[in-house]
């Protein structure tokens, strides 16, 4: 899909999560083909950069580039058994409450609750240990659509 990114963040490669749009993007002419196609607190990757450059008052250089984007492959710890390359997979973030170096991988930005997903890499158990005792199991995820 195509959308607008500041220039700065115009690069293949690059990772984002979309948090919705800014108040001034209401009355922009270019709303449905900058945030009309991304959806809340989901995480993309740039896939391609275009060549042609608009306006934007919100962005730093005040510029905006096209950029093809897709939805970008997901790190999680996770305590789900028989999981294997190509599966797919329901997520469903753990009962947890602890502060812990593994927060953000137990809990991914990008990732909301009963998301169904495909596994693309079963990277096996976690081998540092969970303050709470779960097994996790480390995966990198991609969505079914």
């Amino acid at each position: 899909m195509i959308t607008l990114i500041g220039k700065d963040l115009a690069k293949e490669g690059q990772e984002f999560v979309f948090l919705g749009p800014a108040d001034e993007c209401e009355k922009c002419r270019f709303k449905s083909s900058c945030v009309g196609n991304l959806e809340q607190n989901r995480k993309y990757v740039v896939t391609g950069v275009k060549d042609n450059e608009q306006k934007c008052p919100i962005h730093a250089e005040e510029i905006v580039i096209p950029v093809e984007v897709d939805r970008a492959k997901i790190d999680v710890l996770t305590t789900s058994k028989n999981i294997f390359e190509g599966s797919t997979f329901t997520f469903n973030a753990p009962d947890c409450d602890e502060a812990c170096d593994f927060h953000d991988l137990c809990f991914p930005d990008g990732l909301i609750e009963n998301d169904k997903c495909i596994v693309l890499e079963n990277n096996g158990k976690h081998k540092e240990t969970c303050k709470k005792g779960l097994k996790l199991n480390k995966l990198t995820l991609g969505f079914v659509i």
